[in-house]
Parts: C-alpha cells; sequence; structure tokens
C-alpha cells in the first residue's frame, strides 16, 4: 500500500467520485488512477467502490471506512514534511489563503506586501471563491486558512478567529438622489433597489434582521460575491450599492459616492479560519499576527484547542482591541 494511491483514493471522493477530475487535480491520466485503485483494493481484499460498469457510483462500507484512516495518514503525512522543511528551510515554502473577492482586492495586499518583504521566498496562493468554496478549501487542507466575513455557522468543522470588523457603505453614483438625503436613514435606502452581497440578506442575516426591525423590506436588485461586480451594476443603474466601506476607493471611483453607515446598519466581523488539525509553518503565524496583531502564535495554538466558539471567544475578549468585542 503506497500513499500515492491512498491520495488518489481520497482525491476520487473529493471530485464526487470522478475519475478524470480526480486525474486532473493529480496531474495524471484516468487509466493510471483507475489501475493505482484496483490494486489497493486487490491487496486489501476488499472492493472500495460500488461501480455500474466502469463508473464508480458510491463508496462502500468498506470504503468509508478505509477512506477515514488515509485521509488521517495523507494528514500525519504532511505534517511530517511540513515539519521537515520548517527545520530545514524556515524562510521557504507555499502560503495558501481562501478568501472573499472584496478582502483579496482592498484588504489583504498591503498585508501580502508586508509578508513577501519578509518572505520573498514563500509564494503565495490566493484562492477566491463562494463561501462552501472557502470552507471545503480549508477543511480539507488545500490552503493554510481562510479569511472570510460570511456566517460563522457556514464553518461547523473549522476553528474561527475574529480578525477584524467592518462597516456597509451605501453606494450611488454621483449626483444619485440618494446621497442628498440629510440625513441617511433606512427607509431612503429602501426607497431604491439594492445591489449587495449575496449573504447580506440570508437567513437570519444581521443586515436583514435590521430592515425588519424597522419594519421595512427593501426590493433586492442583484446580489454577487465580487464587490467589483457590484460597483458595475451600481454604474448602471440597477440600484444602490451595499458593500463593504473598505471597497471603496476615491482614487478610481470618482463616478461613485460612498455614504457613510457605520451608525445605521450593522457591523460585521472578518474571520479567520482554520483547520483544526492542519499543522502551520511558523511564517503562517507570521502572516497571521500582520494580519491581526491580536493573535499571537500562542493565542492562535490555545484557540485551536480549544475548539468551542464560546471558549474561544472569551480567549480572544482578553486579547482583541476594545473595537471588535
Amino acid at each position: 500500500m503506497k500513499l500515492q494511491q491512498l491520495r488518489y483514493l481520497v482525491e476520487i471522493v473529493r471530485r464526487d467520485l470522478n475519475v478524470s477530475a480526480a486525474a486532473a487535480r493529480l496531474f495524471t491520466s484516468q487509466p493510471g488512477v483507475s489501475k493505482q485503485i484496483r490494486q489497493l483494493e486487490h491487496e486489501l481484499g476488499v472492493e472500495l467502490f460500488q461501480r455500474r460498469g466502469k463508473q464508480f457510483v458510491a463508496l462502500t462500507p468498506a470504503g468509508r471506512a478505509v477512506l477515514a484512516q488515509a485521509e488521517d495518514m495523507l494528514a500525519r503525512a504532511d505534517t511530517i514534511r511540513q515539519l521537515a522543511q520548517d527545520f530545514a528551510a524556515p524562510d521557504r515554502g507555499e502560503l495558501g489563503i481562501a478568501t472573499t473577492h472584496t478582502q483579496a482586492n482592498y484588504v489583504l495586499p498591503p498585508v501580502i506586501a508586508a509578508f513577501n518583504a519578509r518572505y520573498p521566498r514563500v509564494r503565495v496562493d490566493l484562492l477566491q471563491g463562494t463561501p462552501q468554496q472557502l470552507a471545503d478549501l480549508t477543511q480539507h487542507d488545500q490552503v493554510d486558512l481562510a479569511i472570510t466575513t460570511e456566517d460563522p455557522a457556514l464553518y461547523p468543522h473549522l476553528v474561527l478567529l475574529p480578525v477584524s470588523t467592518w462597516h456597509y457603505c451605501v453606494l450611488c453614483p454621483v449626483g444619485h438622489t440618494l446621497a442628498q438625503a440629510q440625513p441617511l436613514t433606512l427607509q431612503a435606502i429602501a426607497e431604491h433597489p439594492l445591489v449587495t452581497y449575496g449573504f447580506a440578506f440570508g437567513a437570519r442575516s444581521a443586515l436583514g434582521m435590521c430592515f425588519a426591525a424597522a419594519g421595512i423590506r427593501p426590493q433586492l436588485a442583484l446580489t454577487a460575491v465580487d464587490t467589483s461586480v457590484l460597483k458595475r451594476y451600481v454604474r448602471q443603474g440597477l440600484g444602490v450599492g451595499l458593500m463593504a466601506a473598505a471597497a471603496y476607493d476615491a482614487e478610481v471611483d470618482t463616478d461613485l459616492v460612498a455614504l457613510d453607515a457605520a451608525t445605521l446598519l450593522p457591523r460585521r466581523r472578518v474571520h479567520l479560519a482554520l483547520a483544526p488539525g492542519r499543522f502551520l509553518r511558523a511564517y503562517v503565524y507570521d502572516f497571521i499576527a500582520q494580519l491581526a496583531p491580536h493573535l499571537t502564535r500562542d493565542v492562535v495554538d490555545e484557540a485551536r484547542a480549544l475548539r468551542d466558539p464560546q471558549a474561544i471567544e472569551a480567549l480572544i475578549a482578553t486579547t482583541a482591541p476594545a473595537a471588535m468585542i
């Protein structure tokens, strides 16, 4: 039995039993993957997959049991490699970050630039995606960490650490009637179709409850995950935007006006998401500390050991800036 065979098994399951997709992800051929699985089954003396012809349709009970052990063995092997690299080449390697479009475009550039100046031989792989994609990438050890602003309930198997808070602004074209509203109110905002993030008015979202508490039901014109897409549709006159204030660039967005809504709309948290058992290189801890100085290595390790969200909140309350508590 080889680790490579176990890696093929795990990747096939991650790709919804699509052997071609697994082979592409592993930079090998479909016949080669199928052959290695057959050899593994022959060695173990059990079938790992139910088949319809040559197609895998489900894991067998034995396959499910073997899969759990395979994932654990691969994680341990990866930890050993990472640990050795931390001693052999502490300033060389890769840093995988999964994050939202807003964080990637408007928040992380100075942090990554500072990190790159300190670790020029560490390659940063920045992956952007939906909340579910961020969770999957992190949970399956395909990245070191995720930085997300979505509902923590989407990440039940990850350790979430608060990084910072952000607030909404209302974005509209220069000369728009809303820009003249004094003072800005929820009712004035709701008189226009809204362009905002997909999570903003999800089930029990803070923003949705804010409007509901005022007896207002706004009209959503468009939702998206990419702030640049939201801006484009605001420019097209589809509606006014509700988005992170940090996403407004006064030097670039000269045709738009950002109306401060910090006291009107609820603030949101940016979270760092970590897989509980993943080994973190020393430079990963350094990146985290640059991103959020209150998340020192000791705090991160203690939080990962605690796992319980309420216990982590209590821990962070002793280290985080008062504005975050």
